[in-house]
């Protein structure tokens, strides 16, 4: 019997150490409301409803442990990452779209609890690259309270959208 549980702990010792525990969660949401009177202003600020949302998502983030904050370089994803980096002590890290996910940025959130802020298009392009599938589609452009979760446990990947203060 004692040979037995012997054995059974070096296996269950040797099986725990082969699997990563770690895990990776993602938080991705789209930029708050934008001032949208200057119709040819490509960089536009957040307006009212906008710095108030920024401020919502920053109280929603309370309680849970981020790592890191990233953001487009416009001046809306950085308005509504900046609550939630300050009350966190983060400096927010700029990012391209356009490289997204890229092996740098995987090497650098793995086993990391992130919050990623970008835009209707970029928002669900990231989750999607992510997983590894088009899940989702383009958010709609009066969406600003789509809140992605993508976690990344071993070889496992799940995904969800909640409604955060509509």
């Amino acid at each position: 019997m004692k040979k037995f549980i012997l054995v059974f702990v070096f296996i269950f010792s040797f099986l725990s150490s082969c699997t990563s525990d770690e895990t990776t969660t993602y938080y991705l949401i789209r930029h708050a409301e934008k001032d949208r009177t200057d119709t040819t202003n490509n960089n536009p600020d957040l307006n009212v409803n906008g710095l108030k949302r920024a401020e919502k998502w920053a109280k929603y983030f309370d309680e849970i442990d981020l790592d890191a904050v990233y953001s487009t370089h416009y001046n809306r994803t950085q308005q509504t990452a900046k609550p939630t980096s300050e009350s966190k002590n983060l400096k927010i890290i700029s990012y391209d779209p356009k490289e997204m996910n890229d092996a740098i940025f995987k090497q650098a959130t793995i086993g990391k609890t992130v919050l990623v802020v970008g835009h209707s298009n970029t928002t669900p392009a990231f989750a999607n690259k992510i997983l590894g599938e088009k899940k989702y589609e383009d958010i709609s452009d009066n969406d600003n309270a789509s809140l992605y979760i993508v976690t990344i446990a071993g070889d496992k990947k799940m995904s969800s959208i909640e409604k955060i203060g509509e």
